[in-house]
């Protein structure tokens, strides 16, 4: 089984930093690689991050490239997304992803790509 728990989501000003953090449940967490996503209201859930099982890869969205950065620390069977600069454009709520990597040390982007979802953290961001 499974489970995905993101902590760290609050309300913030333009331009301030937060730290979200996913803790994993799975034994063989350094087999999977993870994602993060955000859904803000009416609109469709969109990738943000994603860091393959090694960590050497990384991938962002260009909406966050150069302000957000995605970790893991296999260790701890955690995943981290640190938020800096942020914008009221990144209020939503933020989804960690996991899927098995079978091998490949990819950084998927695509939701349909992840097998399991945690429940969400808030964002919000005033300007």
């Amino acid at each position: 089984q499974v489970q995905l728990v993101e902590t760290g989501g609050g309300l913030v000003q333009a331009g301030g930093s937060l730290r979200l953090s996913c803790d994993a449940s799975m034994r063989t967490f350094s087999r999977y690689s993870m994602g993060w996503f955000r859904q803000a209201p009416g609109k469709e859930r969109g990738f943000v991050a994603a860091i393959s099982w090694s960590g050497g890869r990384t991938a962002y969205a260009d909406s966050v490239k150069g302000r957000f950065t995605i970790s893991r620390d296999n260790a701890k069977n955690t995943v981290l997304l640190q938020m800096n600069r942020l914008k009221p454009d990144d209020t939503a709520l933020y989804y960690c992803a996991a899927r098995e990597s079978y091998g490949n040390d990819n950084a998927y982007d695509g939701q349909y790509d992840y097998y399991y979802w945690g429940q969400g953290t808030q964002v919000t961001v005033s300007s």
